[in-house]
């Protein structure tokens, strides 16, 4: 299978947080939509085919290696430069409900470590997306 472009590996990131529950919710779906239309590493990204992204990357997680490779590929895939990055757009899909549940945690943890982010970076980026998403109530 070939290597997912730099769009496409950070969409599966952000479908792979998504999914890790078994519960892709609503609030979760619209987050990915949101980033994908709204982060700048998206803008020349054609919105139409993020649907058939996401599914492509459900149907690579029933592979033969599954989240493993998946997650091998997209790393292979992305530039170092947009690790970050993608670490982010995956974490801002798990915090959207303000809850984090153990699947994604560990998943965030896999995803940190495939990418080889270190933890002043990783911590930096949790603390970003729980100030940005916190409400008054």
């Amino acid at each position: 299978m070939p290597l997912p472009s730099p769009h496409e590996a950070l969409i599966y990131l952000m479908v792979i947080t998504s999914a890790s529950d078994r519960d892709m919710t609503d609030v979760e779906l619209a987050r990915i939509g949101d980033v994908v239309r709204t982060w700048p590493v998206f803008e020349d990204f054609s919105h139409d085919r993020l649907v058939g992204i996401a599914q492509d990357c459900q149907k690579s997680l029933h592979e033969k290696h599954g989240l493993e490779g998946v997650l091998a590929r997209v790393a292979e895939a992305l530039p170092e430069r947009l690790r970050d990055t993608a670490y982010a757009a995956a974490f801002e899909v798990a915090a959207v409900d303000l809850e984090m549940r153990l699947e994604e945690v560990r998943v965030l943890q896999l995803i940190r470590l495939k990418l080889d982010l270190d933890t002043l970076t990783v911590a930096a980026i949790a603390r970003a997306a729980k100030a940005r998403l916190r409400t008054l109530t």
